[in-house]
């Protein structure tokens, strides 16, 4: 486990504006400033991290996309994207982060020489320095069969003392992530997620509830601004009960919390849980 330096870890986790469409260049330049203001009332509320959910910046539309759209679906054309705008975007987050003071994970489209890009999420130190990237894992059958390159491999970041895995789209469904996540000796699990409102996708919620029982670790679930989606951001402690939670009409907002020790279950609790797994999978 990482060395214990602070008792307790504040997490900003944003329900925030997602917009499917990465040739806008305005749209962009809105989702970037709604995520610094966002990042700015994070750090007034004295968090250390602030979380986004997935296509935070852009979360581009499979239609939109499409090379044969837009009423077609088809392979992505990703010639298409501003790239160069969501690079400045992203450049404006990481400046802002040192100077704030705070890490942030903020999802975006990583861009890839010779491949589709990845879904990922980048994590910006207090420092302002990217130092680590996930990609989903998962990916739909629209995701992996039109649109991206899917990612290898489990990512883990330590802030002031707390282990924190990283979760993105799609791997909210798979348990396995998450043992394995568990297998790490993780405090907590940040779970980055959007959707558009299609009948069964707030069961996501749920899911993640279950992940963090389950597990005996705490999740914090950024997703969409989206009133269609049934689903609210919020932190799920070690029990799998919300301790914070967004505005329930889904508007654009943070909701922030506190992880800490004194609250974590016995490692005896975690270990029994180990050994018993080690049973059953050996």
């Amino acid at each position: 486990m990482p060395e214990l330096t602070q008792t307790v870890l504040r997490i900003a986790v944003a329900q925030s504006t997602v917009r499917e469409d990465p040739t806008d260049v305005d749209g962009l330049r809105a989702s970037g400033a709604e995520v610094r203001r966002f990042m700015k009332e994070a750090a007034d509320a004295g968090a250390r991290l602030a979380h986004f959910p997935e296509g935070a910046l852009c979360f581009p539309n499979k239609y939109v996309m499409s090379e044969l759209g837009p009423d077609e679906l088809g392979p992505s054309d990703w010639t298409k994207a501003e790239w160069s705008v969501l690079q400045e975007e992203l450049d404006q987050i990481a400046t802002l982060s040192g100077e704030l003071g705070i890490w942030t994970v903020i999802p975006s489209v990583h861009q890839l020489p010779d491949s589709r890009p990845h879904n990922s999420a980048y994590v910006v130190s207090d420092q302002g320095k990217l130092v680590a990237r996930y990609d989903e894992r998962t990916l739909s059958t629209t995701k992996i069969t039109y649109m991206y390159t899917p990612g290898k491999k489990p990512v883990t970041i330590e802030i002031d003392g707390y282990r924190i895995g990283l979760a993105l789209g799609m791997d909210v469904h798979f348990p396995e992530l998450f043992t394995e996540y568990d297998r790490l000796d993780v405090d907590g699990v940040l779970v980055s997620y959007s959707t558009n409102g299609a009948p069964g996708n707030d069961r996501a919620a749920t899911e993640a509830r279950g992940h963090a029982a389950a597990n005996c670790y705490w999740v914090s679930l950024a997703v969409a601004a989206n009133p269609d989606s049934n689903i609210d951001a919020g932190v799920i402690d070690n029990m799998g009960d919300w301790i914070a939670q967004g505005p329930s009409d889904s508007r654009p907002a943070i909701a922030v919390a506190d992880l800490s020790r004194d609250d974590e279950l016995p490692p005896a609790a975690r270990n029994w849980r180990h050994q018993a797994r080690s049973r059953i999978t050996s």
